[in-house]
Formats: C-alpha cells, sequence, structure tokens
C-alpha cells in the first residue's frame, strides 16, 4: 500500500489489520479443516513483501508502546503460544515480533521434552510454572499442547507419564485432554491472561527446502538434526492432530491464528498486528500518579533544580 505522495507508508489503518487478520483468526473449530488453509497467502489486495519491513517496524514500535501500558497497569497479563512443524518460523519470528520490547517485561520459555519432575506430575504442572505474572508477556516456543501432538503421533510416550493404565488409550483420552486444555485457557482468561495461539503454518515443500538450506550451510548445521527427517515421515499425522487440537480449543477467549509461514515477513506481519490488536482492545491508559506523590515529585524537582 502507498500514500498519496507515492512513498511506502509504514502503517495499515485498522480495518484493512482486522481483514488480515480475519482470514488467519480462528474462534470457532466448527468446519475447521486445516487444508483450507494456504501456507502460502499473503494477501497480495493488502499487503506487498516491499514494504514487509516498514509495517514490521512500525508493528514492533506500536507493541513497545503498549507492552509498556501493560507493564506500569500490572493487571492484565499476555500469554502468547507458538506452535508449528518443525523449520517453521517459530525463533525467527519471536526474535524479529519481540525486537522493540523492554526484556524486563517478557519471558521467553522454550518447552523442551519433560524432564522426570516434569512426568511425576499432571501434564499442565510445567505450563502453570511458567505463566506470565500480572503486567507481563510470556512466550511458549512449544508449550501445553504438544500434549495432544507430539504424545498423540508417539503414543508410546505416555508410557513415561506414571498415568494409570486404566485411563489411558483411545479417542476419550485426548478428548478428555482437550477439553483439560479448554477448560485452564477459560480459567486464564477469567484470572485476566489474555492467550494467542499462533500455529505457523509451513507446507510440507518449504519445510524441505529449509532443511536443504540448513545442511548446505555450515553456519545453520547446527539447526539440523536427524530426528528432523524421522518427524517430517509423520507429516500427516501431525496434521491431523493439529486440525483436532485448534478445532477443539480455538475460542473467542482464546483465538487460533492459522498463520501462513511460507514466506517469513508475512508471518511475522501478521504476529505483530495480532499481539497489538489484543493489547489494543484492554484500552490501557497511562498510570496517574497520585496527588501525594506528585508532592513528592514536586519537592524532588525543586531540590535538583537548588543543586549547584
Amino acid at each position: 500500500m502507498a500514500n498519496k505522495s507515492g512513498d511506502s507508508s509504514s502503517k495499515l489503518d485498522r480495518k484493512s489489520i482486522k481483514e488480515v487478520l480475519d482470514r488467519y483468526r480462528i474462534t470457532s473449530g466448527k468446519g475447521f479443516r486445516l487444508k483450507d488453509h494456504d501456507p502460502e497467502d499473503v494477501a497480495t489486495k493488502l499487503l506487498s513483501k516491499d514494504d514487509g519491513p516498514a509495517y514490521l517496524a512500525h508493528g514492533v514500535e506500536q507493541l513497545s508502546d503498549l507492552q509498556n501500558l501493560l507493564y506500569a497497569n500490572s493487571t492484565w497479563s499476555l500469554l502468547i503460544v507458538f506452535q508449528a512443524m518443525d523449520a517453521a518460523g517459530k525463533d525467527g519470528t519471536i526474535k524479529h515480533v519481540l525486537s522493540g520490547v523492554n526484556p524486563q517485561g517478557v519471558a521467553v520459555t522454550s518447552f523442551k521434552q519433560p524432564g522426570p519432575e516434569d512426568l511425576a506430575h499432571d501434564f499442565l504442572w510445567r505450563i502453570n510454572r511458567a505463566l506470565p505474572a500480572a503486567g507481563l508477556i510470556g512466550i511458549f516456543n512449544r508449550s501445553h499442547y504438544e500434549e495432544v501432538l507430539v504424545t498423540r503421533v508417539h503414543p508410546q510416550l505416555l508410557s513415561k507419564q506414571h498415568l494409570p493404565p486404566s485411563l489411558i488409550g483411545g479417542k476419550k483420552f485426548w478428548d478428555n485432554r482437550l477439553s483439560d486444555i479448554c477448560a485452564f485457557e477459560e480459567h486464564l482468561a477469567r484470572q485476566g491472561t489474555i492467550v494467542l495461539k499462533f500455529f505457523l503454518n509451513v507446507s510440507k515443500a518449504e519445510q524441505k527446502r529449509r532443511f536443504l538450506e540448513r545442511l548446505d550451510d555450515p553456519v545453520k548445521n547446527w539447526k539440523f538434526s536427524s530426528a528432523d527427517i524421522a518427524e517430517r515421515s509423520n507429516w500427516d499425522a501431525y496434521a491431523d492432530a493439529y486440525e483436532e487440537a485448534i478445532a477443539a480449543t480455538a475460542a473467542e477467549h482464546a483465538p487460533w491464528f492459522v498463520v501462513p509461514a511460507d514466506r517469513k515477513w508475512f508471518a511475522r506481519l501478521v504476529v505483530v498486528a495480532a499481539i497489538n490488536e489484543a493489547l489494543r482492545k484492554l484500552d490501557l491508559r497511562p498510570v496517574e500518579v497520585p496527588p501525594d506523590e506528585q508532592v513528592r515529585l514536586k519537592e524532588a524537582r525543586q531540590l535538583l533544580e537548588a543543586e549547584d
């Protein structure tokens, strides 16, 4: 999009932003099909790659201002969940979108394989421990959804979770876990935690290209694991698990955004726009200093100005 002078505009109007986000926002699982969402979509009628850097810079600047208000008010908190197939760009998206915010107000938690203490508790135990406090932004790089994704594709992992054998197995077990997640996220919403969930939707062809890029570039070799190829063979099983998880847990208070991820620049724009939209809806205002504190501030100014 361009302004009247022909120069690239760094801003999108609110209507255009909502139109973009509504393409990818899922608040009800009724009729949801992952195959209906194109990983290559870039909303060409509204955005262009050339304008991407300016849009992103403006979005990050807005996010910085909104985060300051969130932190100062210290009432609401924001939980951002990232889920994706391997090489979809979670780390890069987090890095670029959160590049301008105050690190003091943000905590990123990367959930790896659960350890012995985690496995001795219920599957939400370690998640609860990492939730953001009031005024903070918490980012989950993978999350509680691994327990209805990885464990569903590899059900043998459940044997390590100290669950009674009579409770494991069948569709009912997974339905119960999804129901538990829904209840958990509804509880968070009632306690003042905004929940945003992003599935970075990368295509199998683009994942292959990125894997080969990592193998061809010595600087990126560390990003590749032989386990990535093994998991790639389970692509369809993971797609089915994601589809069911998103359909079962999408809600107004905890929406999913199925973000086209084949073009990293576009995925980052969608993510920052969704975060900013959610924070703007809180209608936070600058914290007013109480009258007695204003008196002390005035006295402090007088003392400073009286110094030699």
